[in-house]
């Protein structure tokens, strides 16, 4: 009997071998679904939208866009990681991924992203811009501190969700200026960018390609950027460096990258990374991304997943220093 069942062990695996290899060799053949794990108008989504088609030619298969928002990310996050690891789910995330690791260290959920994906490559970055109400009294940084410290209470910032890139970017800055303010959470950036040109909360740290266009609307005020120099798509706006802020060591910019399931074959993957290398040395694209200040800086699978270890590490630092403690 044992030799028996070695031996249709040996005929399954010998037949599945080339019905496996042909499907790797044929991929893509059907849309591929790119999901966004919040809501349309926000960073991610604004930035994906932008080199979608372009990376739907280059993949030579069409693209399908899942907005799936709440729970801070999460339910997109775990929906990717429990899809099938063929190719056809990939997530468009941002460095949210790895504040989150550093914020929950073990989530209810048992999620972790260096565990549960497969890097594919890293796409681009851009700045944050500090994007105020309009009917907040202050024009410039100065001002607005000035501002803040007659506010009864504390002024609010709304952000992403808990974990988000715009709600710990705005813990850190706040901190370096030695100003307090209440976190006000939404179900993505999109919204929150809505609120504060509402004028329902003062401030939110928005990726430079949604603050420009609000600024353009008049809707908001950006006070400054976060990058290393000013922004060609808003030079009139300072950098958090030009005022004199210092701030702890971490990544104060939007990065984004593509992850697959874990264990997604090694074929699929190198597809899917070449295309999206193509993508970004495409010169239409990276001009259509330098005019909104966002940095396509394609980089390899193994490198996106150095950096996100990095962004684990580089923020637990901080959180755990100034004990920044979320529920789930």
């Amino acid at each position: 009997m044992l030799h028996l069942v070695r031996w249709c062990f040996v005929v399954l695996t010998l037949l599945g071998v080339p019905v496996l290899a042909k499907a790797q060799g044929s991929y893509p053949d059907r849309p591929i679904k790119f999901v966004i794990a919040f809501p349309p108008g926000g960073a991610t989504d604004t930035f994906f939208r932008l080199i979608s088609n372009d990376l739907a030619t280059a993949l030579g298969a069409s693209i399908v866009i899942e907005n799936k928002g709440g729970a801070g990310g999460y339910i997109a996050w775990q929906m990717v990681a429990a899809s099938p690891n063929d190719g056809y789910t990939v997530l468009v995330a941002e460095n949210a991924i790895g504040i989150n690791q550093a914020l929950y260290k073990t989530h209810p959920s048992g999620f972790n992203p260096l565990k549960d994906y497969d890097a594919v490559g890293a796409m681009a970055s851009t700045p944050l811009a500090w994007s105020v109400a309009n009917n907040v009294p202050a024009n410039t940084w100065a001002e607005f501190v000035s501002w803040s410290k007659t506010v009864v209470g504390k002024f609010n910032y709304g952000h992403a969700g808990p974990g988000s890139v715009s709600h710990l970017v705005p813990e850190v800055i706040l901190d370096g200026a030695g100003l307090q303010a209440v976190p006000v959470p939404f179900r993505g950036g999109g919204p929150a960018a809505q609120a504060v040109a509402g004028g329902h909360v003062a401030v939110v740290a928005s990726s430079v390609p949604v603050a420009k266009t609000q600024m353009e609307g008049k809707l908001v005020k950006n006070l400054f950027v976060t990058g290393a120099k000013r922004s060609p798509a808003m030079p009139s706006v300072p950098t958090l460096k030009e005022l004199g802020v210092q701030v702890a060591d971490v990544d104060l910019e939007f990065w984004w990258g593509l992850f697959v399931p874990k264990g997604t074959p090694e074929p699929i993957r190198a597809k899917l990374e070449n295309a999206l290398q193509a993508t970004m040395a495409n010169p239409a694209v990276r001009e259509r991304l330098t005019r909104v200040d966002t940095d396509p800086s394609f980089a390899p699978g193994p490198a996106l997943k150095v950096k996100l270890e990095n962004e684990i590490k580089n923020w637990s630092r901080f959180i755990d220093a100034k004990s920044i403690k979320v529920q789930p």
